[in-house]
């Protein structure tokens, strides 16, 4: 009997142990399917569907009327939903604000908090980041006239996983004088690392240097403590963790000591909500994150949400948090104790074993991780592949198992054992 077989009765033992366990039943999951990739797209739970379909409703009775339904009116859902939102991040209800995208939400508040002045110049960032904002970053440089070869600063990795909190803080130290703003991630997208938020936020403010996050790989997955922190700002996507489902509507936070801040992306929803229909050519910036919002709200995009937020809320981030720990390191103790990462099968571990370090996903590489990915689909395990050689696989608190992460641990050893990756081309779909 192997190792694997010989625990597998306690995964099963620890499911029917799991305080969240029935929140699995909340869920549609894929039909004869292990689902681990909601750290890319979350599943629909019944709640979020019901909320869509009450949206829809509106919209079928009451045509244009639903914008001020007295039940649920459109014309505050975002600032409705961020008021929702707001305990998963520490923060108070008008400082968060549903809206917009991702990288949309990212300009807006970049172009806020980024105003070279003298010296400094640079944007701090890492190159580890998503492609996206290093994308949006060097935009809004180019748009200020400046190059992005001069003025951002990339962190390096020592070792292409890892950005190391020391680092950041080196060239925070030593070149203060030159930078105006610092934007990292909660959580790497490749590796999971989690970095430390509050001690970089105390390190950015003893230098008077403004610091945002891009949370769109924690949020729903990890507690934030915005307020506590000092947060400048933070943006972040809710189709991941949050199961807001496919291009569902992102969210920003602004901490409320820089309210009197003009955002730098005016639109007409940013307006004050008692004189947005007088149509004045002068812009009034509403006071509160709501402020950042730039056009009328995807409200059927956002909708889901609402239903999903009753989970969390309900649910606790805290526990979710907790049962998130033991499942990510439930799969390394796999891994490890059944030497899946030692000859024959050589994978390697590219996330943290702290979970202090860890966030909601472990990275698992291969030479042959874009085979093994196929293969795995093949057998109806849904993980996602990132180049060049990551099986990223995120065992979800409110819907994953511990039986569940035990058979992808069990069919990772197999498709070496059986050598069914060697059936695939080890190379990666359009999309990963």
């Amino acid at each position: 009997m192997t190792f694997l077989q010989a625990v597998k009765e306690g995964a099963q033992r620890m499911d029917k142990q799991d305080p969240l366990a029935t929140y699995r039943n909340n869920f549609y999951l894929p039909k004869g399917k292990i689902y681990m990739d909601g750290n890319s797209l979350g599943l629909l739970s019944k709640e979020a569907e019901k909320s869509l379909l009450e949206v829809l409703d509106q919209w079928k009775r009451l045509g244009i009327e639903g914008w001020l339904d007295d039940d649920n009116p459109w014309f505050y859902y975002g600032e409705k939903l961020g008021a929702m939102q707001a305990p998963l991040v520490g923060a108070k209800e008008e400082e968060v604000v549903v809206t917009g995208s991702t990288t949309l939400n990212l300009h807006a508040l970049v172009g806020t908090f980024y105003q070279p002045q003298g010296s400094k110049t640079k944007i701090l960032a890492d190159e580890l980041n998503f492609p996206s904002d290093i994308y949006a970053l060097k935009s809004q440089l180019q748009n200020k006239g400046l190059d992005p070869n001069e003025h951002l600063r990339l962190v390096k990795s020592k070792d292409n996983r890892l950005v190391e909190e020391e680092d950041i803080i080196t060239i925070l130290e030593e070149e203060h004088e030159e930078i105006a703003l610092i934007l990292l991630p909660s959580v790497y997208y490749r590796s999971g690392q989690l970095l430390d938020m509050e001690r970089l936020t105390a390190k950015a403010h003893e230098k008077n240097i403004p610091i945002g996050y891009d949370c769109s790989h924690s949020i729903g997955a990890v507690p934030h403590k915005f307020d506590h922190w000092d947060v400048d700002f933070a943006l972040w996507c809710n189709y991941k963790h949050m199961n807001g489902g496919p291009g569902a509507t992102g969210s920003l936070y602004v901490n409320r000591k820089h309210f009197g801040k003009a955002t730098s992306l005016a639109g007409w929803w940013g307006y004050r909500k008692d004189k947005q229909f007088d149509m004045l050519l002068e812009f009034e910036q509403a006071i509160g994150a709501s402020g950042w919002q730039i056009s009328s709200p995807q409200i059927l995009s956002a909708a889901p949400l609402e239903g999903s937020l009753g989970i969390f809320r309900e649910a606790g981030i805290e526990n979710i948090r907790k049962k998130s720990i033991s499942l990510t390191s439930y799969l390394i103790y796999l891994l490890e104790e059944e030497g899946l990462l030692n000859a024959p099968y050589n994978y390697f571990l590219g996330s943290p074993r702290d979970v202090r370090r860890r966030g909601g996903h472990v990275a698992v590489e291969h030479e042959n991780a874009a085979s093994i990915t196929r293969a795995l689909k093949e057998r109806g395990i849904v993980p996602d592949f990132r180049a060049p050689n990551i099986i990223r696989l995120a065992p979800v608190a409110l819907y994953n198992t511990f039986y569940e992460t035990w058979q992808v641990a069990w069919n990772l050893k197999d498709i070496i054992d059986q050598k069914d990756h060697e059936k695939h081309e080890n190379i990666r779909d359009t999309i990963a």
